[in-house]
């Protein structure tokens, strides 16, 4: 048996396992990568640990660690209060105004992680706060990042165009990025529709109650009124004041997001040294921050990201690519190509699959009959709206920040159980709608 199909044998079997049993998927990834690497791929303990994704764990440190502070001194409160005051009270559209901002931040060439890492736990503090279930709200961040993620000037609207450029295929710039904003605006409304968002419509929320987290869990949760009154049924709301550490907290996530948007910074160096430098202006009241890192994911993710790169040394993507291709038939081989996309990107980095996926579609767009832009289009998404999965940086930030109400364990299988479904549908029904009409 080939090392791909043992890769895949092995890729299979650690998602059996970790999905039945309550074992820390991450663990399972890095004694399949060991086993997979040693004894088929013939690779040596530092080859297989040159797999990890450094960018990624760090991301996850900084970011967590950051806003963990920013919980403790109430700014992620302040944030709430602010944007809920934003959109008049109406909570339905709170989650809307998350998916416009991470699609306006990766549309203009932010790096989908860093969006979803500024505005996650931000967005998730709301579900919070204000009763939104919180797997919407966060697939919501997810789904806008992808959504504005293809714009000609973005880091995957860049790539996709350079590599159909460089392989002589057609430019559709604004057909990828059109076809990807669509296809997330429409599951985005499905969710909204299917996760209680018409129930948000008729409820209004008072941003000006106390800005504790600590009551809220033993209030039951912030007030919200039906009727649009906006007025507590609790105790009378007080006027709220800033302090000085939360305006410095405001400054750090200003310069976060402008450090590592504006100049290409990586975003866990920068939010790890705005936390450190918040830490120690009031070392006291921070000195436990470092426990609320969430540990379990960053174990999960730097596991997964190992194996990752074990499956691409061994050829798999390349393989199933190669084998669909000389199937013979455009539209089915088409079909395969959108699920290895789907499939993959779902474990590994959406960014590095892009460059290998396309050119493996070349030898059917070759054969004709199937329309060169909508078909790079259906790769792009299949690769991309899989990032909700729990195993990507997205929903592994996602899961991270996950609010208060609800346990990291049932939160990330719910977010496991969406992604799920994403994987299995989302390529099938991309190819239904944008391959078969042009085939």
């Amino acid at each position: 048996m080939g090392a791909e199909w043992v890769a895949i044998i092995a890729l299979i079997a650690l998602f059996v396992i970790g999905t039945v049993l309550p074992i820390n998927m991450g663990a399972l990834a890095y004694v399949a990568a060991w086993l997979v690497g040693m004894y088929s791929l013939n690779l040596d303990e530092k080859e297989i640990l040159a797999g990890v994704s450094a960018d990624l764990v760090l991301t996850l440190i900084g970011v967590t660690y950051l806003f963990a502070i920013a919980r403790n001194n109430g700014t992620v409160d302040l944030i709430v209060r602010s944007a809920v005051r934003g959109v008049g009270g109406r909570v339905a559209l709170i989650p809307w105004v998350m998916f416009a901002v991470t699609a306006l931040l990766t549309g203009i060439g932010a790096a989908s992680p860093a969006a979803c890492a500024i505005i996650g736990p931000i967005a998730l503090g709301f579900a919070f706060r204000y009763k939104i279930n919180p797997l919407m709200m966060g697939m919501f961040v997810v789904h806008g990042a992808q959504g504005g993620g293809f714009s000609p000037i973005s880091i995957y609207g860049t790539i996709t165009n350079s590599v159909m450029e460089e392989n002589g295929l057609p430019s559709s710039e604004i057909t990828v990025f059109l076809a990807s904003l669509v296809v997330n605006l429409i599951m985005a409304m499905i969710l909204f529709v299917l996760l209680g968002g018409r129930q948000l419509m008729a409820q209004r929320a008072d941003p000006d109650e106390p800005d504790t987290i600590d009551e809220d869990l033993h209030r039951g949760g912030p007030s919200i009124s039906a009727g649009g009154t906006g007025t507590s049924t609790e105790t009378a709301t007080r006027a709220q004041g800033v302090r000085r550490d939360q305006v410095l907290t405001l400054v750090a996530f200003v310069g976060v997001a402008v450090v590592a948007l504006a100049f290409d910074k990586n975003i866990g160096f920068v939010a790890i040294t705005a936390a450190v430098i918040l830490a120690m202006l009031s070392p006291h009241e921070h000195k436990d921050a470092v426990k609320q890192i969430a540990w379990p994911t960053v174990l999960l993710v730097a596991g997964v990201s190992t194996y990752a790169a074990i499956l691409t040394a061994a050829g798999s993507p390349e393989f199933i690519g190669t084998k669909a291709a000389a199937l013979g038939a455009v539209a089915l081989g088409a079909l395969i190509l959108c699920y290895v996309g789907g499939v993959v990107s779902a474990f590994a980095s959406s960014t590095a699959l892009l460059p290998v996926i396309i050119p493996i579609s070349i030898p059917l767009i070759a054969e004709g009959g199937v329309n060169a832009g909508l078909f790079v289009a259906a790769l792009a998404i299949s690769s991309t709206i899989v990032d909700v999965s729990p195993f990507s940086t997205n929903g592994a930030l996602m899961l991270a920040n996950r609010p208060e109400s609800i346990t990291e364990q049932a939160y990330y299988q719910q977010i496991l159980t969406y992604s799920v479904i994403v994987v299995v549908v989302g390529p099938l029904l991309v190819w239904a709608a944008l391959v078969l009409p042009g085939w």
